[in-house]
């Protein structure tokens, strides 16, 4: 089947270690230092690290002590969320000259359709140059930016020169850069999927796109149709400005491990209220429950259960999660337990993506 895609001009911005580069702008002592926002100790984790912090194998939630461990010298901040809120509604600010249809991913990212924008610009690329530099010049922060066809290019060629720096992929080249990218550059692919993808000889996106539908399928499920597609530079999501959250949830660190069901059922009793209290301010419902239990050595499970039933009310959750709780044994002391509700009542039905697809390129000045 050949479907003419309607071609988009999609910008996905970036802010560079958005939390870190603003504790290091609002603190110039920061600044060329390895720092680290979150918690140093035992219990902490890292919320963002510097690219100085960076170097040394620092990550965003790594163990605190790990962290330290990698980098002697690296320095705690504490968060400080409101001041990156303001930030960013700075940011989005700027976003808005532009276009409306902007859809935030976080308080530090977001996708742009700028296919018909309020500039009458018809370059995405320098678009995206012009929005970096006014977010340099009104916050001091860099960004980073990616200018494709669609939301998934976009988002990988984002990455492509950070930081501070802009990748633009045109229509004629989007076979050739994905099928050059290494499969661990796919947005979509962990690092589960990825190790799981090498041993099938699967490395870049080439050997992705040499796999048939029916292979994906069958070793990696739904998600083997969205590899088959993607890599094919053919993602029809469209650049949505109310995103609708697909799943709510609460959860909790505890300062001291605990080892006993019993121990938990009350800090689950917590974690439902307070998801309940989310729920009930967003007007949503759901269907499936699922409990989230980070052991102490970091492994994490989750165990999921779907009511034939919406639901938000505490009662209801906190009785299934008891139940997933006393599902299996603890394999270990848990630092950490969730709880998060998904099919929603928001969400509506998807449509099935064609089951081949041939993208009529066509010429389109970006």
């Amino acid at each position: 089947m050949e479907l003419d895609l309607p071609l988009r001009k999609i910008i996905h911005v970036d802010m560079d270690a958005f939390y870190a580069s603003v504790e290091q702008h609002d603190n110039p002592e920061l600044k060329g230092k390895p720092i680290a926002v979150g918690g140093g100790s035992k219990r902490g984790v890292v919320s963002a690290a510097s690219y100085e912090a960076r170097k040394f194998g620092v990550r965003s939630a790594m163990a605190g002590y790990i962290a330290k461990r990698n980098c002697p010298d690296l320095i705690f901040v504490r968060p400080r969320f409101d001041r990156y809120k303001e930030v960013s509604q700075q940011i989005r600010e700027i976003f808005f000259e532009y276009t409306d249809l902007v859809e935030p991913l976080s308080l530090d990212e977001a996708y742009l359709d700028v296919t018909e924008n309020k500039k009458g610009n018809p370059s995405a690329t320098l678009i995206a140059k012009d929005i970096r530099q006014k977010i340099f010049d009104k916050t001091g922060l860099t960004a980073s930016a990616g200018v494709s066809i669609n939301k998934f290019i976009a988002k990988v060629a984002s990455d492509y020169n950070k930081p501070n720096g802009q990748k633009t992929v045109n229509p004629e080249e989007v076979i050739s850069f994905l099928e050059e990218l290494d499969i661990r550059k796919f947005y979509g692919v962990g690092k589960v999927t990825a190790e799981k993808m090498y041993k099938l000889g699967v490395f870049t996106g080439k050997d992705l796109k040499e796999k048939s539908l029916e292979f994906l399928d069958q070793h990696f499920g739904k998600s083997g149709r969205y590899y088959y597609h993607v890599v094919r530079g053919v993602h029809t999501s469209g650049v949505k400005p109310h995103r609708i959250p697909k799943s709510v949830g609460a959860e909790r660190t505890f300062s001291e491990n605990l080892s006993s069901e019993v121990f938990m059922l009350e800090k689950l009793d917590h974690i439902a209220t307070e998801l309940e209290r989310r729920l009930v301010k967003s007007k949503i419902a759901g269907k499936t429950i699922t409990l989230k239990i980070k052991y102490s050595d970091f492994t994490l499970q989750t165990r999921s259960k779907t009511l034939p039933y919406f639901v938000s009310k505490k009662e209801l959750i906190l009785e299934t999660a008891k139940e997933l709780l006393y599902q299996s044994e603890l394999e270990n002391s848990v630092r950490l337990l969730g709880i998060s509700l998904a099919n929603l009542n928001t969400e509506k039905k998807k449509e099935e993506s064609p089951k081949e697809l041939v993208v009529v390129q066509l010429k389109f000045d970006f």
